[in-house]
């Protein structure tokens, strides 16, 4: 599966920098996601437990646990995974406030929906 806005990734290292068990997590996330080929979302969760499906069988949420880093990832049935968003719990609270529907008015003000 190809990753677009990689980036996102690198700027959540750079910004805590040091934090090495972050930085594997989130590599370790990179790489499950380039060699997946899920087709279904249970196919995703069975992989990794930490995805929480947020909008419409696309977006997901992963918990980083490590560092409670959250990553909002929409996956596309041509095979790219986008990163959305990324940030720690306290940015997640402060941006989403732990609901779905403020999730979903999110993502369309973006224009992700």
């Amino acid at each position: 599966m190809r990753i677009v806005n990689k980036r996102i990734l690198a700027k959540l290292i750079r910004k805590n920098r040091g934090n090495t068990k972050l930085e594997k997590a989130v590599v370790q996330l990179i790489s499950d996601i380039e060699e997946s080929n899920w087709i279904t979302p249970l196919e995703l969760i069975e992989k990794r437990a930490d995805a929480d499906c947020v909008y419409g069988g696309e977006f997901y949420f992963f918990d980083i646990n490590i560092h409670r880093t959250l990553i909002l990832i929409e996956f596309e049935e041509n095979g790219e995974a986008t990163i959305v968003w990324a940030g720690s719990h306290d940015d997640y609270e402060l941006t989403f406030k732990n609901n779905k529907n403020v999730i979903k008015k999110w993502l369309k003000d973006n224009n992700w929906i």
